[in-house]
């Protein structure tokens, strides 16, 4: 396989950059300054391309390349591979889901409990030395809470399932309702939102959910509500959201993910009742690892002419 061309979109992961040199002729493309030329140069050796949340396979790129078999992504989303034109050319897509379940479900929970605690901002008191000055405010009891769910997929029933083991009266909205599930189920965002003291995000990203989140919905989880975003950054009407937090209409937020990232909202980083990561939902040695292995494995099978091992496409 070393005579076939895969083109890494951006850099990922060191594990899954050493694998894919190791077994095929890698291209990366992030380093090439003159991308067209680039592009036109190699368009009869490049059959793969390797993408993930930040970066995948657009339109212009597949048309770019004729002889592209299969876009494999390290990521459990499809929102930067247009699925439509891989159809059309016949071009397989894989995903990697299952293996960042876990992670960000733990991570949607620890962002409940660090925004509701206070945890991050109970450490900088502790390290700015004001402890010494006196006690740090209360915070508000977790245990117990409404939380709904966008989005009851695989990510959505590992979180549900957590916050069960917290006593939380769990309520969904997804696209239809699933009568196998025994939680409550409500049409509607706004219903959702209205109906719960912590709103999570954790559905795909498509064109229905760009901006799930916008100022009706933030109104109705109210001046006390806590919104989680483990999905992606557009799903949420950025500019509402800041307005909501500043004009304290929102209690607060636990956001992973943003609409323009790296960049943050400026406003963001100077409130109390957010917190703030680098979109780490999967982030930990283990998962990246095992969706590296996937991504290989999906490539070597389609290759080989086997199954795929997560096909989407």
């Amino acid at each position: 396989m070393e005579s076939i061309g895969v083109l890494m979109a951006c850099p990922m992961n060191s594990y899954l950059e050493q694998q894919l040199e190791n077994r095929f002729k890698l291209f990366r493309f992030w380093t090439v300054p003159d991308k067209p030329s680039f592009l036109a140069s190699h368009k009869d050796s490049i059959q793969a391309v390797v993408g993930n949340a930040f970066a995948g396979a657009d339109a212009k790129l597949i048309e770019a390349l004729p002889k592209l078999e299969i876009v494999a992504s390290f990521s459990v989303g499809l929102d930067k591979i247009d699925l439509a034109k891989c159809t059309e050319k016949g071009i397989r897509v894989t995903n990697t889901p299952d293996v960042l379940t876990e992670d960000v479900a733990d991570l949607a929970i620890g962002l409940m409990l660090a925004v509701l605690r206070k945890l991050c901002e109970s450490d900088r008191f502790v390290r700015s030395g004001k402890w010494k000055s006196g006690q740090y405010v209360l915070t508000t009891k977790f245990t117990g809470k409404r939380v709904g769910i966008i989005g009851l997929g695989r990510i959505g029933m590992a979180i549900a399932k957590r916050a069960e083991a917290f006593s939380c009266p769990i309520s969904y909205y997804s696209r239809t309702e699933k009568p196998e599930i025994k939680y409550k189920y409500y049409p509607s965002v706004v219903e959702l939102a209205a109906n719960c003291d912590i709103l999570v995000v954790a559905c795909a990203l498509t064109t229905e959910t760009h901006h799930i989140i916008n100022r009706e919905v933030i109104d109705a989880l109210g001046r006390k509500g806590v919104l989680i975003n483990i999905g992606r950054g557009p799903h949420v009407d950025e500019p509402e959201l800041v307005s909501a937090l500043v004009e304290h209409r929102l209690g607060g937020a636990g956001l992973d993910v943003f609409e323009n990232e790296p960049e943050v909202p400026e406003e963001l980083l100077g409130l109390d009742n957010v917190v703030l990561l680098p979109h780490v939902g999967s982030g930990t040695v283990e998962t990246r690892q095992a969706m590296a292995d996937l991504v290989i494995g999906n490539l070597e099978a389609h290759f080989l002419k086997k199954p795929l091992l997560t096909p989407v496409v």
